[in-house]
């Protein structure tokens, strides 16, 4: 069987894809003659278009495209006549830069500069083997799992800047930020002024909830609350700054549950796959890094 990027076809089509809209540039194997159209982004308009394309054409047809994922490759996947190129959006601008004396940015344009570079540079150009359902779920869990460490990053650098404003104490007093014990804390006293209000009892019983069993510890953080005194008692500082971290411990909870689930979802997909356990048996590997290795290395290797 000859490879995808050397098969005939029946027809080529290069697209420029937007959120709302796809440009394409179409033409027949054995015709001269370019059509430009738009398909609407709407799975309805999607189908249609590509039905109408299998009873013109028949197959295989070849598209090129300048995106190896996202919603348009999920949908044009579907089509087991219809082969999938992808091009790197920077061969598509520096052939623009070449050849449009412009230099100007167009979506017909760059539909026709992919037909160009399907026609012209096929051998040059990836062709988008779907992987394993449980492949491509576990890159995409991983993805969005890397995605929410982000956002608790943010979150977190976001809510120690605002307890800089009037409650760095805070910060002194807890050496990890992201936890439930930070959440907690904060949910609880959201100032200095709530925290020194509270018997040494109920804060002892608070940290002992909290599976704090060095002593010496929690005695040393009684003792700094005791001791803190406030950066200002300005309340025109202190409610606006108090009622934001309450908010951002409220985002900061829902991510690191977040995490939590992505975390029990990636270890029962990453399982499922036959080499899971290769990966997982490197030397430092650990739960997170292991499926990452597994997702970089893919089932096409």
């Amino acid at each position: 069987m000859k490879p995808a990027a050397e098969q005939p076809f029946t027809a080529l089509v290069g697209i420029d894809w937007s959120d709302k809209k796809h440009d394409f540039c179409l033409q027949g194997a054995d015709s001269q003659q370019r059509e430009f159209g738009v398909v609407a982004h709407r799975p309805e308009a999607i189908e249609h278009w590509a039905r109408t394309l299998y009873q013109r054409f028949g197959g295989p047809i070849a598209v090129c495209l300048e995106i190896a994922k996202g919603p348009l490759v999920h949908a044009l996947q579907r089509y087991p006549f219809i082969v999938l190129f992808a091009v790197n959006p920077a061969m598509i601008a520096k052939y623009r830069e070449a050849f449009v004396p412009s230099h100007a940015k167009d979506d017909p344009t760059d539909a026709e500069i992919a037909l160009e570079l399907l026609l012209r540079h096929r051998d040059k150009l990836q062709v988008l083997k779907p992987q394993s359902a449980a492949m491509r779920a576990l890159t995409t869990l991983v993805e969005q799992r890397r995605n929410l460490i982000g956002d608790k990053t943010r979150i977190t650098n976001r809510l120690c800047s605002t307890l800089k404003e009037y409650f760095p104490q805070a910060l002194d007093w807890f050496e990890d930020r992201d936890t439930a014990l930070f959440c907690d804390f904060l949910q609880r006293w959201p100032s200095l002024k709530h925290v020194k209000r509270a018997r040494q009892a109920t804060l002892r019983s608070f940290f002992c909830e909290h599976n704090m069993r060095r002593t010496e510890l929690i005695e040393e953080r009684i003792r700094g609350i005791r001791s803190a005194r406030a950066l200002t008692e300005d309340v025109a500082v202190i409610g606006p700054h108090q009622l934001l971290v309450l908010a951002l411990i409220a985002q900061l909870r829902v991510t690191l549950q977040a995490i939590d689930q992505f975390d029990v979802e990636i270890a029962d997909v990453a399982k499922r796959l036959p080499d899971y356990a290769l990966f997982a048996a490197l030397p430092g590997a650990g739960a997170i890094l292991a499926p990452r290795l597994l997702v970089a290395f893919g089932d096409h290797r």
